[in-house]
Parts: C-alpha cells; structure tokens; sequence
C-alpha cells in the first residue's frame, strides 16, 4: 500500500518536474527575443477587476521577488554546515551520505511541493521514508538503521520546508505581500523556533519518560521508522511478494496517464485523472477520496448554474470545508473520550 503510493507519487512529480525543466529551457533559449522580465498577464478587457488584481498580484512578486543566486547561495551553505555537523552527531552518517541527500533532495523536493499545491497534503514523510530504505541498503547492516534513519531527517527536513514556503509565498503572492519581508519574517520564526523547539523538547525529555510502552508519550513511530529502517537494511528481499514489481507498474503507468493529458484535446484531458490525487487514499485511507468526490460534485453542479460565482467564492467555500472538516476532530476526541459511540454502526465481514 505505501509503496504504491510512493511510486504515483514520484512518477507523476518527476514527470512534472521535468516538464517544467523542458518549458523553462525553451523559454530561457528564446529569452534573446521576448522581455526579460516575467510576463503579466494581459488580456483585452484590462478594465475588469479581476485581471487588474491578477496583474498588481504578479508586479508586486516580481518586483520583490528574492533573487536566484541568493536562494542557490544559501543552499549551499546549509549543505555545506550539514555535511560538516551530521557526521560528528551521526558517525554512520558519513559526509559524503549527507552530500547526496542535498543533491537528490530538491527534485523530490519540487514533487512534494506540487503534491501539497495539489492535495493541501504534504508527504514529506513518504519522501524521507525513500531516503531512509536508500541509504540503510547502502551502509548495510554495520550502522544501516542509524545512518538510515539521519538520512530520513535530512530528507523530510527540505521536502518540507519547500511545501511549507511554497504555501507561504503562495499566500503572500494571493495578499500582495512582498516576498522578501515574507522571508525576513519566516527567518525570525526560525530562529525562534530554534529556541522554542529546544526547550519544549527538553521539557518533554524531563518530564515525561518518552518513548516508555507504559508512558503517556509511547512515541509509537519511532518504533514504526526503526522496523522500516531494520527493512531497509535487509533489502528488496524483505518487501512483501510482488511489491517491486506492482510499484514499477504504477510508477509507468502514471507517466502514460501524464503524457496521454499533455497531448489529448481539453475536451479528452480534463477527464484524465491526476496521479498525485490517486495516490493520496492509498495512503492515508479512503476517506480522503470521498471528500474529494463531494467537493467535486459540488464544484461540478456550481460551475452549471452559476460559473461566475464559482469563479469568485470556489477559495473560500474549499477554505471553509477544510477548516470545518479540520475543527471536527476537536469535538469527535471529546466525544471518543467520554466514550460516545455514534448511533449508527456499520461492520463490514467476509462473505465466507
């Protein structure tokens, strides 16, 4: 189930990533021949408010926007710092382990973030979990787990800050918010975190036995993550019977799907299925997926009978729904509790 999951997830980002890799390409061979500047939108009916705001939106992110050689230059430094400082935490994580991560990070990097834009989920868990099966393999079993199980929080670590600033700049871009006073704020936050983080985790560490089965805090994935790295260590051998075979399957299958999009008319494609949206339920359950279906069936009846409307509250009818959907959860654990069980109770058995 979860490496279906992770082979939709990666095909459908590492197909979209090179996509975009190609279409940036060209536009950068033809750039000798059109404006350097990123293109706004224009339309002939500049007059309407809506595509007056599209277009502040765009010359406020791009006036502001943080410059290339900035965010590659720092990068790289964190790289460098990690590469120096893991090892000395981590012996099993040798420097030049920690080296790979930050080279093969960024375009999972891009698939998580595509993922989150897509889904509001981020998987960053599902991304380290493949560092994690990687670099355990790799060492074997002399320091695998341990060396697995940094690897998997150096991955997690960038995939999910890129979703979490995606999101950030995102929301600055939709409030024409200045990118550049958005990443001063979000570099105060992290130093602050720092400190914060430190203390709450020591505070926890003091008062709590973490990680006892009988104590309040069990911390039951860190037992979850040992066992997959313990797998890890152990190779392809240890997988369930057919589970590489069926992930290669899925992984092909979602470049078919993504390719027959991109080339078929609007009116064939907008009934293909988006991989990304697949994979979701076979992690997280079915659930997910019904919530989608509904909101679709809604966008889908709104967009018949008033499509400009739709246009302009579909943001805020999709906000009010996941706020709701997530506010729920307060009273259903008191519910669970005080022990309340719903009125109606349903039990599905085998047939046999």
């Amino acid at each position: 189930q979860v490496f279906i999951a992770i082979s939709l997830i990666l095909g459908d980002g590492l197909y979209n990533l090179i996509k975009i890799v190609v279409i940036t390409a060209k536009e950068f061979l033809n750039a000798h021949s059109k404006q350097t500047s990123l293109p706004l939108v224009t339309h002939q009916d500049d007059e309407s408010s809506k595509l007056l705001e599209e277009k502040l939106q765009n010359e406020t992110f791009i006036k502001d926007s943080i410059p290339s050689w900035f965010a590659a230059s720092g990068y790289i430094g964190l790289a460098a710092i990690s590469t120096a400082t893991i090892p000395n935490i981590f012996p099993q994580m040798k420097w030049y382990l920690v080296l790979a991560c930050y080279i093969f990070a960024p375009a999972l990097a891009f698939c998580n973030s595509y993922g989150t834009g897509l889904t509001d989920w981020s998987l960053a868990s599902t991304y380290g979990k493949i560092g994690l099966f990687i670099f355990a393999s790799l060492i074997g079993s002399k320091g695998g787990v341990i060396a697995g199980l940094a690897a998997c929080g150096v991955m997690m670590s960038i995939v999910s800050t890129a979703a979490d600033l995606m999101q950030d700049f995102k929301t600055g871009y939709l409030t024409r918010t200045s990118p550049r006073s958005m990443f001063v704020s979000q570099l105060n936050g992290t130093a602050l975190g720092c400190i914060i983080a430190s203390l709450t985790f020591w505070l926890y560490w003091v008062g709590f036995d973490i990680g006892s089965p009988d104590g309040v805090y069990k911390a039951p994935y860190a037992v979850i993550y040992r066992e997959m790295a313990i797998l890890g260590v152990e190779g392809f051998s240890a997988l369930p019977k057919h589970c590489l075979e069926l992930g290669s399957v899925f992984f092909v299958a979602v470049l078919i799907i993504n390719l027959l999009r991109d080339v078929t008319p609007k009116n064939v494609s907008q009934f293909t299925p988006i991989p990304m949206a697949m994979a979701i339920p076979f992690y997280i359950g079915a659930y997910f997926a019904i919530d989608m279906f509904v909101g679709t069936m809604i966008m889908f009846v709104w967009e018949r009978l008033n499509r400009k409307e739709l246009e302009d509250y579909a943001g805020a009818v999709a906000s009010g729904l996941i706020c709701g959907d997530g506010i729920w959860t307060v009273p259903s654990t008191i519910l669970s509790i005080f022990r309340i069980d719903p009125p109606i109770y349903m039990y599905f058995a085998s047939s046999s």
